[in-house]
């Protein structure tokens, strides 16, 4: 009887032992993913109205179908509840809130650093793209530090000093014939920079660079109706392609706007906005597709806020008799203001590290959900 007794408590052990160490390995497999490259693309201006028109107007499904990871952000300012895209990015780039117009600066005016100044030292290489001039309030946010969204000059040059690898968009009249003599497209090249002012060109031609910078029109590139063509997805493909190129370092983190959604809703035009965010939407299909062959790269969809008050209306009618009723079969884009809203704007995140980006909080939490799953900070 004791010997069965001593066998039996040895199985006993034998067996809280195995399950000890299954557990064990089970959790050494469940830890999380960090990613290894980050693509956040910003549609300027776009709130949850705005993404829905791609649900009716696109000829396909949209890629914004294609994620289960969604939250909501706060996207007030420091000092107002309506926030400007300047504050709205400072708090993605550098995780702090700000006021209207500050460029990478705090709400004291000091400088804060940037994502691209905190991963570059950790030879992570980084881009920003946008259907912008490169020197407006968005992308500059990024590389930059100014008082005011206005000092485009000053700005030009910040990008020059710049850790990016690479650029594109448009605004060559802040870089040569300027004011001050200074010609900055030389100035880029003697940083390494290859600059080509003419139009995108394809990976082979480039992926000799070091860093590559395409400015491609004077001011602001032209919109969709004014046949900018299919600039936003081929230069989110072309960059992925560039700053992924060296097989030695090839993690990365890439910023693309699609500016001109907001400018469609500044202007209450719902074609203009609705052709812009379908092609922002195109753009977003490139990173994904990318992230899902590769696997270990984070893609976060968000907008910096609301503009235009925009909503997807039943579309007023009349009947024969002059009665107005709304014909709930036809939609038709309205809009409350010409100015932004302070509406809550959604996130979308695909691979690893989506789950930290659901539930609700401040847009200036992006910044921070990044280092953190990233381990990049």
């Amino acid at each position: 009887m004791k010997l069965f007794r001593l066998s039996l408590l040895s199985l006993v052990i034998l067996f809280a032992s195995c399950k000890a160490t299954d557990s064990t390995v089970k959790m050494v497999e469940e830890k999380p993913q960090a990613p290894k490259n980050v693509i956040l693309l910003i549609a300027d201006g776009t709130g949850l109205a705005q993404i829905s028109s791609a649900f009716y107007y696109k000829d396909s499904k949209p890629n914004y179908s294609r994620f289960n990871h969604i939250g909501l952000i706060q996207t007030s300012s420091s000092r107002e509840d309506v926030t400007d895209s300047a504050a709205g990015a400072t708090a993605f780039a550098s995780g702090i809130k700000t006021y209207n117009g500050a460029i990478g600066v705090a709400d004291d005016s000091t400088e804060v650093k940037t994502i691209v100044e905190l991963i570059s030292p950790k030879n992570i290489k980084t881009g920003v793209i946008s259907t912008s001039s490169v020197v407006h309030a968005t992308p500059a946010c990024f590389y930059a530090h100014a008082l005011s969204r206005q000092l485009v000059g000053e700005i030009a040059e910040d990008m020059v000093n710049s850790d990016l690898d690479f650029v594109a968009g448009g605004g060559t009249r802040f870089f040569y014939k300027r004011r001050d003599g200074k010609d900055l497209l030389k100035a880029l090249r003697d940083k390494n920079f290859a600059v080509d002012t003419t139009n995108l060109s394809s990976f082979d031609d480039i992926k000799s660079n070091e860093k590559m910078a395409y400015i491609l029109h004077e001011y602001d590139l032209p919109k969709m109706s004014e046949g900018r063509g299919d600039f936003l997805p081929n230069a989110t493909e072309l960059g992925i392609q560039f700053l992924n190129k060296d097989a030695s370092n090839p993690n990365f983190f890439l910023m693309v706007e699609g500016s001109q959604v907001d400018w469609g809703g500044h202007q209450n035009d719902t074609d203009y906005l609705v052709s812009e965010l379908i092609d922002f939407d195109n753009a977003l299909g490139k990173a994904l597709d990318f992230a899902e062959k590769d696997g270990n790269t984070l893609v976060i969809v968000t907008a910096d806020h609301e503009t235009g008050g925009f909503t997807l209306a039943s579309t007023p009618k009349e009947t024969e008799d002059g009665r107005e009723y709304s014909d709930y079969s036809e939609i038709t884009g309205m809009f409350s203001t010409g100015g932004h809203s302070a509406s809550l704007i959604p996130v979308f995140a695909y691979g690893p590290g989506a789950e930290e980006f659901n539930g609700v909080y401040q847009n200036n939490d992006i910044f921070h959900k990044i280092m953190k799953v990233t381990g990049w900070k």
